[in-house]
């Protein structure tokens, strides 16, 4: 027994020094990719008899029902908003299966990214702490870079669809009161330009938080209130269901010409950008390593990531399933966009939904841009180490707060120039659906499917040509169309809505 601590040590200092060449070469990919992991260096300060001490020297304790709980909270988000409206698009044949679709494919590849948190043996093979660790240890560098630009393209786009739908709130709440001390044919249409560069100045202020563990506190409210506003529309669905006595609905979806019906052109990009929303609302690939890292062993920790996905996806399907079939019997083809816009009364509880969505908004934006920051501050101090901009770290005293508040000219001047860059692309673009059928669509395919599937392909060694090589490359190659159809719908729709609308001026 004494020779245990010596041999986690020794371990650890094998693990250390692996970890110090991936950074090394990580160095070479977008954002570094070895070193993302900054709590790494904690490690450092374990002893030698902590009997909790992993074989790299961390400290994992998490289980089955945490990592479950992890997966629930990254996957449910504002996208769920959209899935009635979603559903509309395709009716009640092809909108639950989509759902459904979309679930068990997101599922199929999280089993085969779990496999590839250890390579090149999934049980006793070296730890990959992040995804792009992942990529670069079962494909190389070449690959990390594509992933890397995927990867914070995608985090860029998040935060201007969550600027976006954090706006359309706010005037929801506004909306909503309106209507009910004025009655409901009163005209309460609002403007959001001002509540897009409030939330941008909240940001401004929370941007400034030194890094991801930071915000850990903002990202449990973020959490909660996540559930809040999700059960909340819900409820207010199943009401109005039960209310209508009937269920409304057409077995394609919404029609082509006639009264109350649309062009083929605005029916098919809607389609196609249903696609893209019920994709980006099943977003899981991007965390799953990440949680991963968290879970101790035995058993070993892809055979619990397994399971975490299929309990996590399970629960997450059928919430979908129910508030995306309950909110079209509910409207109808006249789904709104955004579920909870379609309701006045009650209207506490209505504000109150919408106050949740804005409030997990303020936090899920620096839960995406925080790993922004750390990427290009990370790299810039690399390229100008003398460089006192980068470097040199000021001190600001403020009253009734022990000790000073840190930062660097980089982080005040760079970051609040990121926050407004941000929202003045949401003000540009005021189109909550279509940003949201655009990330989906550039998500779902190189995240969700072909990295998961053509690393797991290298690691298992799959003969090329076999059945299931076959099977595989089919899945890749079906998820690339999906992608590319839903991007073709959002983008044709963003540019549909461009000549009705007018810049700068977002309304509700």
């Amino acid at each position: 027994m004494a020779a245990r601590p010596q041999l986690r040590q020794a371990g650890y200092i094998r693990e250390r020094e692996k970890e110090r060449d991936r950074e090394r070469e990580g160095e070479r990919s977008p954002c570094g990719g070895g070193g993302e992991r900054e709590s790494a260096m904690d490690v450092e300060k374990v002893t030698e008899v902590a009997p909790e001490v992993d074989d790299d020297g961390r400290v994992r304790t998490g289980t089955v029902w945490t990592a479950t709980t992890h997966a629930i909270t990254a996957v449910i988000g504002s996208g769920v908003l959209a899935l009635p409206w979603s559903v509309a698009q395709m009716g009640w044949v092809l909108g639950p299966i989509a759902l459904i679709g979309c679930a068990y494919i997101t599922y199929y590849t999280a089993v085969l990214l779990s496999d590839c948190y250890r390579s090149p043996d999934p049980v006793h093979g070296k730890r990959n702490y992040t995804y792009m660790d992942a990529v670069r240890s079962c494909l190389g560098p070449r690959e990390v870079a594509v992933c890397g630009i995927a990867q914070y393209t995608i985090l860029c786009g998040a935060i201007v669809g969550y600027t976006i739908t954090a706006a359309t709130g706010i005037m929801s709440v506004v909306r909503s009161n309106c209507r009910h001390y004025k009655g409901h044919g009163a005209d309460c249409s609002q403007e959001g330009t001002m509540y897009l560069v409030m939330f941008g100045a909240v940001e401004v202020v929370l941007s400034q938080l030194p890094s991801l563990e930071k915000v850990t506190f903002v990202s449990i409210v973020a959490a909660v209130m996540s559930f809040t506003y999700s059960f909340v529309a819900l409820f207010l669905s199943a009401a109005k269901f039960a209310s209508n006595h009937k269920a409304y609905g057409t077995i394609f979806g919404s029609h082509i010409g006639g009264p109350g019906g649309v062009s083929a052109a605005t029916r098919t990009w809607s389609f196609l950008q249903a696609l893209g929303n019920i994709a980006f609302a099943y977003t899981y690939a991007m965390l799953l390593i990440e949680i991963q890292d968290t879970v101790k062993a035995p058993p070993s920790e892809n055979v619990t990531m397994k399971r975490a996905s299929m309990y996590g996806i399970g629960v997450t399907t059928a919430f979908y399933v129910s508030l995306g079939c309950i909110g079209y019997a509910a409207f109808g083809n006249a789904a709104p966009g955004n579920i909870l816009t379609g309701f006045d009364e009650p209207f506490w509880l209505v504000d109150l939904a919408n106050v949740a969505v804005v409030v997990h908004l303020v936090g899920a934006y620096q839960v995406y841009a925080q790993p922004v920051f750390a990427c290009y501050e990370k790299r810039l101090r690399a390229r100008y180490p003398e460089a006192a901009f980068f470097h040199r770290e000021l001190a600001l005293r403020l009253p009734g707060r022990r000790g000073a508040l840190r930062f660097t000219m980089c982080k005040l001047v760079l970051r609040t120039a990121f926050v407004a860059a941000t929202t003045v692309v949401s003000l540009m673009l005021p189109f909550f659906n279509a940003i949201l059928g655009l990330l989906g669509a550039a998500a779902f395919w190189p995240l969700t499917v072909y990295f998961p599937v053509t690393m797991y392909i290298t690691q298992a060694k799959v003969p090329r040509g076999s059945g299931k090589w076959v099977a595989l490359q089919a899945l890749n190659v079906g998820a690339l169309v999906v992608s590319l159809l839903a991007a073709v719908g959002s983008v044709a729709d963003i540019v549909q809505r461009l000549g009705h609308v007018t810049m700068f001026k977002t309304q509700l």
